[in-house]
């Protein structure tokens, strides 16, 4: 994340994370979510904010599931049933559920057909937002498996040359072991920017980059503007561009890959696309591929260790410290917060207090770091 979008001391008070946990898994329960799912929910969430993806983390998602439990949006107990299966594949009706308390479900049926048949791939359909998706990815790596994660959105960004949107920021996530290096975790929008990063960037009073987002017209803007106001859904009212922005940079690529994860999260589901009227908001795929049954796990982890500290000993260019690869800086930051706490903005605490007291709930985090 570019500095600038990040919460700063200056900013921000870092909280426990025992407390941060115990808050958030009592405003679910508030909510009317079972203790089994408020507890895979809150894990998801905090996880995030460990790992320094503030964008999906309490600040950000938590008052929009909160404000769609209230309106009824979201169903608080989803009676999720599998509607298909063979030995390597299932399908799930997610029942309105979040996709942060289905999804890790899935990825645990989708290890299990892995573990027997070599690959196991699970879509999910009538789902909801699936938090920080590398987390689901991430379920994979203990068991010597790569795990993926995909998940079809809520139209906001426009197609290359589109003057509209039609597809939604559709991220991926791939999780792969290592031996002794840190686990390769790649998570990331196919969108220039996710959403959240906007609500960020207005929380924080800072322009937007250029190439963002388009103008009225599908203009991309090159320059910095202001974040746009949020919508009632809380959802940035902006027409966000595709990864490379402009079909000079690529951004042909990034509309590809929307459009890859619309087929196999949206489509191949049954759940269907961004604009298809009636189409429940999310769509989810994840899938484990068992290491074993390609190679051996040794060998393979040897060779990733090897690959991994070939791209740390990469030289630097001019400005920079040094060339990371995906996942190490966010396992860096999980130590860091592990131990010193984990940093939220002043605005978000606020939204804590007033939440806690309508919901009727002890606020855990009163005792700060």
């Amino acid at each position: 994340m570019i500095d600038r979008f990040k919460v700063t001391a200056h900013n921000s008070t870092r909280v426990e994370e025992t407390a941060l946990r115990e808050t958030v898994r009592r405003i679910f329960t508030a909510c009317g979510v079972s203790q089994i799912d408020a507890d895979t929910a809150t894990d998801v969430l905090v996880t995030a904010d460990l790992r320094g993806i503030d964008s999906h983390g309490v600040s950000n998602s938590l008052r929009g599931y909160v404000q769609g439990f209230h309106d009824q949006e979201l169903n608080p107990t989803p009676q999720w049933r599998v509607v298909r299966e063979t030995p390597g594949t299932a399908n799930i009706d997610s029942d309105a559920g979040l996709g942060i308390m289905v999804a890790p479900r899935a990825m645990e049926i989708a290890i299990d057909k892995a573990s027997k048949v070599g690959v196991g791939t699970v879509t999910i359909h009538n789902s909801r937002h699936l938090g920080m998706i590398s987390y689901h990815a991430m379920m994979a790596l203990p068991h010597d498996m790569i795990g993926m994660t995909m998940s079809s959105c809520p139209v906001n960004v426009n197609p290359t040359f589109a003057a509209e949107p039609r597809l939604g920021t559709n991220p991926i996530a791939i999780a792969a072991p290592a031996g002794t290096e840190k686990p390769f975790v790649f998570d990331a929008a196919m969108s220039v920017v996710p959403a959240n990063r906007l609500i960020w960037a207005l929380r924080l009073g800072q322009d937007l980059m250029p190439g963002w987002v388009a103008d009225d017209d599908g203009t991309p803007l090159m320059h910095p503007v202001p974040p746009p106001e949020l919508g009632d859904d809380g959802i940035p009212q902006a027409n966000i561009l595709p990864l490379g922005s402009t079909p000079e940079l690529g951004s042909h690529k990034g509309y590809g890959l929307m459009a890859m994860v619309d087929i196999l999260s949206g489509i191949l589901s049954g759940g269907g696309y961004g604009v298809k009227p009636g189409r429940p908001t999310f769509n989810h795929y994840v899938t484990a591929y068992n290491i074993e049954a390609f190679t051996e796990v040794t060998e393979y982890k040897q060779m990733m260790d090897e690959w991994l500290v070939m791209l740390k000993n990469t030289k630097p260019s001019p400005g920079h410290e040094r060339v990371l690869y995906a996942g190490l800086k966010e396992a860096e930051t999980l130590a860091d917060r592990k131990s010193n706490g984990i940093p939220l903005h002043a605005e978000v605490l606020s939204w804590f207090d007033t939440a806690c007291q309508k919901l009727g709930v002890e606020n855990a985090l009163q005792n700060r770091v």
